[in-house]
């Protein structure tokens, strides 16, 4: 399906792998420039032909405005933006999470985000589809014991991007939130294995937990939560502002 996109510029952080690796592959399969950053330089030495990209630390705002900045002069402008770089943060109850884990979560997971939309915020205005993609998490809608810095980062994310949707919607700028649930992948199962190795149970045991509270039984595919990054950066999706839309196959407690 012709989504609109063939030609657009396009930012994805941390693609290097997993749901960024994979959003930007279909970006670049819809005939998008795309540009990309992640910390590990090895894996973007593998992109495929149409996508480029640079090593920059999306802890660090030095690297950030670097990476933005050059992106938009690469490709000459933007139209979409997506905010997907992350960590899992520490795992623990809050008196035992070390403070500068919580910085740490806090600083990648959200912080970030408010940089790449400061120094991106010019160049998207100029865009007649402009889009601001910011991944959160279904922890940014409900409770997740053990993991509080990700939660609340994630909860973050929300916040900043129903305020930026109202802030510059006025500028034809449509900012939304994708929250996925439980993603199949290598970042999930370490996850899962250090919630695992706390409880002292088993890998499989605490895989079945979290999948018990998802109605379709399932792990949600980063090909599911690409699909829905399209749509939102795309024309088709132009009446959709201001909305965080869960990807989750309707989860509805995270253990």
């Amino acid at each position: 399906m012709d989504l609109g996109l063939n030609g657009a510029r396009v930012i994805v952080t941390g693609a290097g792998a997993g749901i960024g690796r994979v959003i930007a592959e279909a970006f670049a399969a819809q005939g998008a420039v795309v540009h990309v950053c992640d910390i590990d330089a090895d894996a973007l030495r593998s992109l495929p032909a149409g996508i480029t990209g640079v090593q920059a630390d999306m802890g660090n705002p030095t690297d950030i405005e670097g990476f933005i900045n050059g992106a938009i002069a690469k490709m000459g402008g933007l139209d979409t933006l997506v905010n997907n770089a992350g960590i899992a943060g520490p795992t623990g109850a809050v008196d035992e999470i070390d403070p500068e884990g919580w910085e740490d979560c806090l600083r990648i997971c959200l912080t970030s985000q408010f940089h790449t939309v400061r120094h991106a915020a010019g160049a998207i205005r100029q865009s007649d589809n402009g889009a601001i993609i910011n991944l959160s998490s279904l922890a940014g809608r409900l409770g997740f014991g053990l993991r509080t810095p990700y939660a609340a980062a994630k909860w973050g994310v929300i916040g900043l991007t129903k305020s930026l949707a109202v802030e510059m919607g006025p500028q034809g700028v449509r900012v939304n939130a994708v929250l996925p649930g439980v993603v199949a992948g290598d970042r999930q199962k370490r996850v899962l294995q250090a919630k695992a190795d706390r409880q002292g149970r088993s890998f499989e045991e605490v895989e079945a937990d979290a999948l018990r509270y998802t109605s379709t039984g399932r792990y949600v595919q980063p090909e599911d939560i690409a699909n829905q990054v399209l749509y939102l950066a795309s024309p088709i999706g132009a009446a959709v502002s201001g909305q965080a839309i869960s990807v989750c196959g309707d989860t509805q407690m995270l253990t």
